[in-house]
């Protein structure tokens, strides 16, 4: 039976409820179930304020129906198989349907022995949770981008398998960007697989009340991610000092450490807006506060860093050992992740952790967190190993307040963004940021800062930032930055690691956030003239890495990493107004070419370029040895900022690429004006 209610579009054949509602300006929420009826609880990351109410228009006739929001229209046959078009009639998507045992034939639909239908239920017998797979028909030649971000070097995701699961490195955001003119969103927070296939297209949940998925019509890329936006949430006011330059490594392990680098960047005269302090700066894990033998006067400290114009932020793990003070109480009112067999320590070595989708756990460690830092005047929070970094992803054995991790685990990195962005927005503030290390759909509306993880210092590594940055702003989340350098395995002392590292920071200088972190070689055991006894400040003993502040790599890189510093400081003003976009529109300020291109052909073939803005496009170089490469500029005039040529769009050019110099061309001419002028060639570079 087909019928309409309260606005929404409604199916019931045999066990099967399938239902279509406006949500968004041009787009259709579609669930289907075999329980009684649609789950409502927290697991969505639709907006309700974002449903259409009274937006849609809904014809029946019969077993068939038509229902039409803005510029998407959906059919349902008389099978129960969709097919989605555009204002203009055009075929967006429809479902793999393909079972001769129909009830009845649908017009244009041929009987088909496979027995494959476009909606498949697996129950776990006894249990009210299914294994879930829908499937859609491919299309040759078709593209997808976005998805959140994976360790690959592919911006085109068409013929990949993602797993739908958070992990170091990886960030499941699973709204996908369709070149057919369409935006797809899996609302579904279970562990799964998404498959591109040049066959199908399938996303899968290995444990699931329902099918809940969300889809959008549009003319552009930028009108199908700002829908996407609207329906999702956008970002705060991104705050003027987080578009400056950000010094951190692993790790600092002393208040007098953090302010003798800051003194040092002063001394220099170098632009510095954040400094971070890592992990370990704590007494136990869980007990969310400094280790006050090494952090005499945090007070004090954020005083002095002020005082010259840069903000502090503190690494907080959602990690808890058992000698935390904490502890005991958090295990008993029920704020830690469970187990389903085997002890609930040693989900993360010895540790376990805070059950971030528990709202009273999130209150109970804000608490903590305004106590011990936010109260001594710290405001910034960098929210590490918040997927969680679980030992060994046995996703089966973990249980948290939203359910089984297999059911809602991708949610967890959004709700630990939440706890800090709530807490703060209690105490007054509105530009709220917070650096996380993994993020679901919906965290940007968090204030979520989110970077690429703990990924190797190698060249392969770095060519995967470039498409991991532009995947992850069309999948709603604008603020990204990376490791500068990368996080394992960089050598201070050799010439390998410092060509990376200049390539690395040439890229830095033209991300949305610009950031240095990492940890390098040689490690360090103990700071020379400092000696503690056995037991003494055990945060202190933990390994760090050697320097990681730009002149710790000796003079030719530090003069091209100090011309690089100061041209971000003449780009802030217009970061600034990409952010304002980021805010109002959830515009990406990091994007592929074909997000202001969309109808050059060629703007939608190029992976290893993009633009930052509408009016600069960034070439990095990701290759070792590497001195030259070749660019497409798109239609207009372009100036290269390196000489002050004017370039004709159209194209692609060889350009010259000395270590130290990243090709980089400027659209509007009186941004190159104001960023170019102290900008020279490069000394003693080749």
């Amino acid at each position: 039976m087909v019928y309409e209610k309260d606005g929404k579009l409604y199916r019931r054949y045999d066990k099967e409820l399938l239902c279509l509602e406006p949500f968004g300006p041009d787009g259709l929420r579609v669930r289907a179930t075999q329980l009684n009826g649609f789950s409502d609880g927290g697991l969505s990351a639709l907006l309700e304020e974002a449903k259409g109410e009274g937006n849609g228009e809904i014809c029946i006739d019969g077993d068939t129906a038509v229902i039409r929001n803005g510029k998407l229209r959906c059919e349902m046959l008389c099978t129960g198989k969709l097919k989605f078009y555009n204002q203009k009639g055009e075929l967006l998507l429809e479902e793999y349907d393909k079972n001769r045992f129909r009830r009845k034939s649908a017009p244009g639909e041929a009987d088909n022995a496979l027995e494959i239908g476009p909606r498949t239920f697996i129950p776990y017998h006894g249990t009210n949770y299914y294994q879930l797979a829908v499937r859609f028909e491919a299309r040759e030649g078709e593209r997808f981008y976005g998805m959140g971000q994976y360790s690959q070097p592919f911006l085109n995701l068409k013929g990949c398998v993602l797993e739908l699961s958070q992990r170091n490195s990886q960030i499941t955001i699973p709204f996908a960007v369709s070149s057919r003119g369409y935006g797809f969103f899996w609302n579904n927070p279970a562990i799964g697989t998404a498959a591109f296939g040049r066959n199908i297209t399938e996303w899968k949940a290995d444990s699931t009340r329902q099918m809940d998925y969300w889809i959008t019509a549009g003319d552009s890329p930028a009108e199908i991610v700002e829908a996407y936006g609207e329906v999702t949430g956008k970002v705060p006011m991104m705050p003027e000092y987080a578009t400056g330059f950000w010094q951190s490594k692993l790790r600092y392990r002393s208040q007098e450490e953090v302010l003798q680098v800051a003194r040092e960047y002063r001394r220099r005269g170098l632009p510095l807006s954040v400094m971070v302090i890592d992990f370990f700066h704590w007494s136990a894990q869980g007990d969310f506060r400094f280790d006050e033998t090494l952090w005499p006067d945090p007070e004090a400290m954020v005083k002095e860093l002020e005082e010259m114009g840069i903000r502090l932020m503190v690494s907080v793990w959602p990690t808890v050992e058992e000698t935390s003070e904490n502890f005991l109480y958090m295990e008993e009112m029920g704020y830690l992740i469970r187990t389903e067999m085997g002890p609930r320590l040693g989900i993360k070595n010895k540790d376990t952790y805070m059950d971030a989708s528990n709202p009273e756990a999130r209150e109970f460690v804000w608490q903590k967190l305004k106590e011990n830092y936010y109260d001594k005047g710290i405001r910034l929070f960098w929210l590490d190993e918040c997927e969680p970094e679980v030992t060994r992803y046995e996703y089966a054995n973990y249980r948290t307040y939203a359910g089984s991790h297999k059911e809602a685990g991708n949610i967890y990195p959004r709700e630990f963004a939440r706890m800090v962005y709530e807490g703060r927005k209690k105490e007054g503030e509105e530009e709220i940021l917070s650096l996380v290390r993994c993020a679901w759909a919906g965290s940007q509306r968090y204030g979520a800062l989110v970077w690429t993880g703990d990924v190797a210092s190698e060249f392969d590594s770095l060519r995967n930032q470039v498409t991991a940055g532009m995947n992850i702003g069309l999948s709603g989340l604008p603020w990204w930055t990376t490791d500068i350098g990368g996080f394992h395995g960089g050598d201070i002392r050799t010439d390998k690691f410092k060509e990376l590292f200049i390539r690395w920071f040439e890229f830095g200088t033209f991300c949305p956030v610009f950031r240095l972190h990492g940890f390098r070689k040689p490690l360090v055991i103990a700071q020379e003239g400092k000696v503690f006894a056995p037991g003494d400040a055990k945060s202190w003993n933990y390994t760090s890495g050697s320097p990681n502040e730009v002149w710790s790599f000796g003079e030719e890189v530090y003069e091209i990493c100090r011309r690089y510093m100061e041209l971000r400081e003449r780009m802030r003003p217009y970061l600034m107004e990409q952010m304002k976009k980021a805010h109002e529109k959830g515009t990406p300020v990091m994007r592929p070419l074909f997000y202001d291109y969309p109808e050059d052909a060629r703007a939608w073939e190029q992976e290893g370029e993009y633009l930052l803005g509408p009016d600069i496009l960034a070439a990095p170089v990701t290759e070792e040895n590497k001195r030259e490469r070749k660019v497409y500029l798109p239609a207009g005039e372009w100036s290269d900022l390196h000489t002050g040529e004017m370039l004709e769009g159209g194209q692609t050019i060889t350009v010259r690429a000395e270590l130290g110099r990243i090709p980089v061309y400027i659209k509007q001419r009186e941004l190159y004006e104001v960023l170019s002028k102290p900008l020279y060639a490069c000394k003693g570079t080749h």
